[in-house]
């Protein structure tokens, strides 16, 4: 389960680029580092199902949550069978 105040956690850190420019090519690693339980993917929005309802939301990311419970990774709208974010970047960030 992925609660909403991490999503406004790891938003956060994205935002801040934990003091320093934002490197979306090691994003993804970071904010394993800092969430060691979480896995975390990043992209473009433009990369995600238009019809698909983003977890949160800010100027700079949309996230979704993932889930790993069965054989294949999958999107999801269910905060309680998340176990990974999609951190997606707006197309003009």
């Amino acid at each position: 389960m992925i609660a909403g105040e991490l999503l406004e956690r790891v938003a956060g850190s994205v935002a801040t680029g934990n003091g320093g420019p934002i490197d979306s090519a090691n994003l993804a690693s970071a904010l394993r580092l800092q969430f060691p339980k979480v896995h975390f993917t990043v992209c473009s929005d433009d990369d995600m199902p238009p019809n698909l309802k983003p977890a949160f939301e800010n100027p700079l990311v949309r996230l979704y949550y993932v889930d790993a419970n069965e054989h294949c990774l999958k999107l999801t709208t269910d905060a309680e069978a998340a176990s990974g974010i999609v951190v997606a970047f707006h197309d003009d960030a």
